[in-house]
């Protein structure tokens, strides 16, 4: 038999080295000689079994307490072996490195990736096809196509199956989620799947009363305004708003704000009647002034 040199010199630490240091130093010896990064190197195949041999005992409180008392001789002076089986130099490996070292892998599944989507009103309303463009672990460039929802918000996350990074010893391959963010429209204010709009209208239809045409996602409309509309006043157009992503026959409403316009050019009988109108308002029925 040669000789059987110490475990303690082998891991390169004190006899008095606590878990971490003497598993720090396994981990850095197991690195350096693992035969996956010294294929055909006997040499460092045998320091490998040497350093894993030396961690299993000396990370285990109880062989070593043993192997501290008595070394590598039994009671009676005879050599002492400490024997471990594949399996736990596979779990050792494990514990160390996760599942890159050991024999047998653990299965892993990969990354999921992320990325931000742009789309604009239009699209979130009516729903489209984007171009996703993507860059692979190898360089390489690939395009998915990606079918984004009518109603969808900003913030919400489109998630793509098997589309991230790849598992590794037979694990699932990661997903892509696709954070849209979608863009504004000029005149339409949204709110999950409510929008607000607003409305101009002439001083005489919000006295007397009337129509204006008002713009929707889905086309103009008529929209009645009642005889003393007051400015502020909300009129409600029931279904004119946003189509729900996961209920496609539910859509919000539009909120049309009334907004009444000042007139700037009157011209002299113009301006007289209003006089006579405000003179009109500020006396009572029984004509005093107000």
């Amino acid at each position: 038999m040669g000789v059987v040199r110490d475990y303690y010199e082998i891991l390169g630490v004190d006899r008095s080295a606590d878990e971490q240091t003497i598993k720090r130093a396994y981990r850095k010896l197991a690195k350096k000689y693992h035969p996956d990064t010294n294929k055909g190197n006997a040499m460092a195949e045998e320091k490998f079994k040497e350093a894993t041999e030396a961690y299993a005992v000396l990370s285990d409180p109880e062989k070593r307490k043993e192997y501290d008392q008595f070394g590598h001789e039994n009671s009676d002076g005879s050599y002492r072996e400490y024997h471990f089986e594949e399996e736990d130099l596979d779990e050792i490996l494990r514990s160390i490195f996760g599942g890159a070292f050991g024999r047998h892998p653990m299965r892993e599944n990969g990354a999921d990736l992320h990325a931000d989507l742009s789309i604009s009103f239009d699209e979130a309303v009516s729903g489209c096809e984007k171009l996703v463009h993507l860059t692979e672990a190898n360089g390489s460039r690939k395009s998915l196509k990606v079918k984004i929802p009518a109603g969808i918000d900003t913030g919400k996350i489109i998630r793509l199956r098997g589309k991230g990074m790849p598992g590794s010893a037979g694990g699932y391959d990661g997903d892509l989620l696709l954070k849209v963010q979608v863009g504004t429209q000029s005149g339409f204010e949204r709110k999950e799947m409510d929008v607000y709009t607003k409305a101009m209208i002439p001083f005489t239809t919000a006295v007397f009363g009337g129509e204006v045409i008002v713009p929707t996602l889905y086309g103009k409309v008529l929209c009645t305004i009642r005889p003393g509309t007051q400015s502020g006043t909300k009129i409600r157009l029931r279904g004119k708003g946003i189509v729900s992503m996961n209920h496609k026959n539910m859509y919000g409403d539009q909120y049309v704000t009334v907004q009444i316009e000042v007139p700037k050019n009157l011209n002299a009988q113009a301006k007289e009647k209003l006089k006579e109108y405000e003179a009109a308002l500020r006396h009572n029925t029984n004509g005093h002034v107000a």
